[in-house]
């Protein structure tokens, strides 16, 4: 054999030999991000702690929640718990289940409510679960009560040329519908409808905060309310933060040294390793762009399949 046969055969062993090296390397760079994938953002269930766990977006029925808020109401190394809210509202009976679950979580150990920059609503409803409340002076808050809304198509429809018929076995059944004005009789069977869950609503409110229930009607308008006007109003306990949590948790024999862990959703996508894997690889790379997937899923079944009762603050759009 030739001396540049021999070469030629040394170089591509090289060249061999440095792509084996960076399969390994890539291969234990995967098996890392898997690790911290499945593993990474789970709590810290080990030992003593304050849980906190955060409520954000529209408020739904949300199964992943209440079992999150049952195992750390079952967790005994769970001392206390913060429930942070950043919510406008959503629906009324997800507003319901969510604070029974809380009440469940309050009825073995403290828990504060702490709503950050808006907390209405169905948020607001979240909030008053807490043995006390605590607000930013600039945090809103309020809006107590109950809408219920569906489109009307009709003129749309008429331009169009189209037009639907139907048969039913009843005058109220499917209504309100899209396809035609709202008879006053289904206008009324809404009405009653809204105007009880607007009545429990209220009932809540006067409840857990002490108050008379006529003053709740008085503040029951749909208003929106300041951290410090809320305070005023006592529809909150305390403007403040962090340092404010830890003080009142303290007052309830919490250290207030405990770590605060927060308990997050488990990530929907841990069944799937390889986009498991690469969202966080490129979430650590710094391209969140690329997986903003379950934003924009949220934003589909949120906003397009939204049905039932709302108890939601709607900030008009300029």
């Amino acid at each position: 054999m030739d001396s540049s046969a021999i070469a030629d055969r040394r170089q591509l062993r090289r060249k061999l030999g440095f792509w084996r090296i960076v399969a390994v390397l890539l291969l234990v760079g995967l098996g890392f991000a898997l690790y911290r994938f499945v593993a990474g953002d789970l709590p810290d269930t080990r030992g003593p702690q304050i849980a906190r766990v955060k409520i954000s977006g529209l408020i739904q029925d949300d199964p992943e929640l209440l079992e999150r808020l049952k195992k750390i109401r079952d967790n005994d190394q769970v001392k206390a718990l913060i429930v942070s809210i950043s919510s406008t509202g959503g629906t009324t009976y997800g507003g319901e289940r969510i604070f029974k679950a809380i009440r469940a979580v309050a009825a073995k150990k403290p828990v504060v409510s702490d709503i950050r920059t808006v907390a209405a609503s169905a948020g607001y409803m979240i909030a008053t679960a807490g043995d006390t409340i605590i607000a930013g002076d600039t945090s809103i808050t309020g809006s107590i009560g109950v809408i219920f809304q569906y489109p009307q198509l009709k003129d749309l429809l008429d331009k169009l040329g189209v037009s639907l018929d139907e048969i039913k076995s009843a005058p109220l059944k499917a209504e309100p519908s899209p396809f035609h004005p709202a008879s006053e009789e289904a206008r009324n069977m809404i009405r009653n409808m809204v105007m009880d869950s607007y009545g429990w609503f209220v009932d809540l409110v006067a409840d857990r905060r002490k108050l008379p229930r006529e003053d709740v009607l008085k503040l029951a308008d749909g208003s929106i309310f300041t951290g410090r006007q809320a305070l005023q109003n006592k529809l909150i306990d305390t403007l403040g933060g962090e340092d404010e949590i830890l003080a009142y948790l303290e007052t309830r024999k919490v250290k207030k040294d405990l770590p605060i862990i927060d308990w997050k959703p488990e990530d929907k996508t841990s069944s799937f390793f390889w986009p498991g894997a690469a969202s966080w690889l490129l979430n650590r790379l710094g391209y969140d762009d690329f997986i903003k997937g379950e934003s924009l899923q949220k934003i589909m079944t949120d906003k397009l399949f939204l049905d039932g009762l709302l108890s939601v603050w709607q900030g008009a759009a300029n």
